[in-house]
């Protein structure tokens, strides 16, 4: 049986992507329909595109390159904007898992597969490009010492940012917290 690799990238059920130092080389049709994009309009950006802001998108891409360096893979949980379309701008929580094609040179190029999550966790309140970075390491677990220390920020400012999306989604305690930011 002859299997046609290209066909089965574009029909994939799950947003791919091909990088080449974090710029998409190309895209298949379930990426382009999340993000609410043309082939054209991602092919050849950066992928700070889908970020809901530059400052994510560094910060972000600085964390994952040891990680992707070590083992040569990355995946996590984050908030991503769409391009364009009727949501043209709106954020939605997407899984994100990408591998190294040489864990020497991390983002020299890689593959990329989204996942769009925003079907069972919507995005509910608006939360800065901070209060984001910190809902997402906090659905992981992780503490407010490891949550700083990944954020080069004190563990401090963290639990200004944990406070302020406790109020934001009118939470008790941190896993009514992680449990409102799943649920939307």
């Amino acid at each position: 049986m002859d299997i046609d690799y290209r066909l089965a990238f574009d029909l994939a059920p799950v947003g791919l992507a091909l990088s080449r130092e974090r710029f998409m080389v190309d895209c298949n049709q379930a990426l382009c329909e999340m993000f609410g994009a043309t082939r054209e309009q991602l092919v050849g950006q950066s992928f700070q595109i889908l970020y809901p802001s530059a400052d994510e998108y560094e910060r972000l891409g600085a964390r994952m390159a040891p990680l992707l360096g070590r083992s040569g893979t990355y995946a996590d949980n984050r908030i991503m904007k769409r391009v364009g379309g009727r949501q043209a701008g709106e954020t939605f929580w997407c899984h994100v898992t990408g591998r190294a094609v040489d864990r020497g040179a991390p983002h020299a190029a890689g593959i990329w597969s989204f996942e769009d999550l925003s079907s069972h966790r919507p995005v509910r309140a608006e939360l800065t490009a901070r209060e984001r970075e910190v809902a997402a390491l906090i659905m992981d677990g992780l503490t407010s010492k490891q949550i700083g220390k990944l954020l080069a920020i004190s563990h401090r400012t963290v639990e200004v940012h944990r406070a302020r999306l406790m109020r934001k989604y009118q939470a008790h305690s941190t896993p009514d917290l992680v449990h409102r930011l799943m649920a939307g």
